[in-house]
């Protein structure tokens, strides 16, 4: 990968275009009001965002119980010549037993409770039981005491987690193991932030809705269901508005009735600079443009902002653009509304997969490339990444055949086998 110099001049610090990295990070540093809570029993807390912390109440294992299915029994009987014990009880899983008496042992299975007085469980492939006495003989020449160290096969109590054990961080998204995690010390609900209210609109005299035919000049408004898509993936409560035609007080009008019904507003096109781009001016009236523009392709012209305690962005209308500045910027703006602790450290930004690069680039650009993207197993049975032949933000086919994006650096170019970043859909948009 050749890197070219080149010294890059900006206006004022308010107005300057800015790497993805500063763009991340301004978006995470801004506050914004807290979501309310609301308790939700396990089973339908699935994705949602943890708002306190849990401390366990009990012990788990809650109590010593048997790894294996075998015969509990004392160490020190291990030595008696010849290892032979009267079975002098059965313990199932789910049962209660009483004292192992005395010289016996227990015949007990995984899961069921170490009866008072044994310390060993003896998997049951090296025992043999005739009616009630049981023989333990690996080999005849085995010493079973040295074979089988005190303590085997037994789960003691609380060697996973102790009664006041901090066990789930606030600012959690739940997953499966967090929800198993914990029912298994009994918890039935959790505390967690209510669902994060996004309005989308869409912006642009040409759209209309799959079902009615085209008419010149038409195209169909794919970029709402998209959008509508990635914020359900992501757990949020979808506000529709609809689409707005490119005139500056209807803009006004709809952003405004956006940001009295959600805490978060999302507007696809009339983002640029152009005559008929309303949502820029728009903004700057009823609220702030915090980031204005960034040094990348696809997505430059996005506008992240607010209105009045409501955060807004605004993205390019081309599908591709869309997509890529919702994996890049709502996406960590999406979890920090909803109280999730993740920093700019924890993006899957820095955490890229390193691959080698089964294509090349003509020239260096000026500004970072985020292309589609997908890999394939090379000849020596590397993953090796190749990117879409058509780099247009309106190649809407590009983002159901990539399977990520590879980052082209500014000032670079890349030669086939260079080792390039890969950030998997898998990782952007969850």
């Amino acid at each position: 990968m050749t890197t070219v110099n080149q010294h890059n001049s900006c206006d004022s610090e308010s107005d300057r275009t800015l790497t993805v990295e500063e763009a991340i990070a301004r978006i995470l540093a801004r506050d914004f009001p807290p979501l309310a809570l609301e308790a939700l029993p396990l089973d339908q807390a699935l994705g949602r965002m943890l708002a306190q912390s849990v401390i366990s109440p009990i012990d788990q294992p809650s109590w010593d119980h048997s790894a294996m299915d075998g015969y509990a029994l004392r160490h020190v009987d291990l030595s008696r010549d010849p290892p032979e014990w009267l079975v002098s009880q059965r313990i199932p899983a789910g049962s209660q037993p009483g004292p192992l008496l005395h010289g016996t042992a227990a015949r007990i299975f995984t899961g069921a409770p170490v009866p008072d007085g044994a310390d060993t469980v003896v998997v049951q492939e090296i025992c043999r039981q005739d009616g009630d006495r049981l023989h333990i003989a690996p080999n005849e020449h085995a010493n079973l005491e040295a074979l089988i160290k005190p303590g085997a096969n037994i789960r003691q109590r609380g060697e996973d987690i102790r009664a006041g054990d901090h066990i789930l961080d606030s600012g959690t998204k739940l997953g499966p193991q967090h929800l198993a995690l914990a029912a298994s010390v009994g918890i039935a609900e959790l505390q967690v932030y209510r669902r994060l209210r996004v309005a989308i609109l869409s912006s642009g005299d040409e759209l209309i809705l799959p079902g009615h035919p085209l008419q010149p000049g038409q195209i169909y408004n794919s970029n709402r269901f998209m959008l509508a898509g990635l914020l359900r993936a992501l757990g949020c409560e979808v506000i529709d508005l609809g689409m707005i035609p490119d005139r500056f007080e209807a803009t006004l009008q709809a952003l405004r009735e956006a940001a009295n019904q959600a805490d978060l507003v999302i507007a696809s096109g009339g983002v640029s600079v152009g005559e008929e781009d309303h949502v820029r001016p728009a903004l700057k009236q009823l609220g702030t443009l915090d980031l204005p523009r960034v040094a990348m392709r696809p997505g430059k012209p996005i506008a992240i902002g607010r209105i009045g305690q409501v955060a807004f962005i605004g993205s390019p209308g081309n599908p591709v653009s869309l997509f890529v500045t919702f994996a890049l910027f709502a996406r960590p703006l999406i979890l920090k509304l909803q109280g999730s602790r993740l920093g700019i450290s924890d993006s899957p930004l820095s955490r890229p997969w390193r691959v080698s690069a089964d294509f090349a680039t003509k020239k260096p650009e000026k500004r970072r490339e985020y292309q589609r993207a997908r890999l394939l197993l090379g000849d020596n049975g590397q993953p090796r990444v190749q990117v879409f032949p058509s780099r247009s933000s309106a190649a809407i086919t590009s983002l159901s055949w990539a399977a990520g994006l590879v980052v082209i650096p500014e000032h670079s170019q890349i030669s086939h086998g260079d080792m390039v970043d890969f950030l998997p859909f898998s990782e952007l948009l969850t």
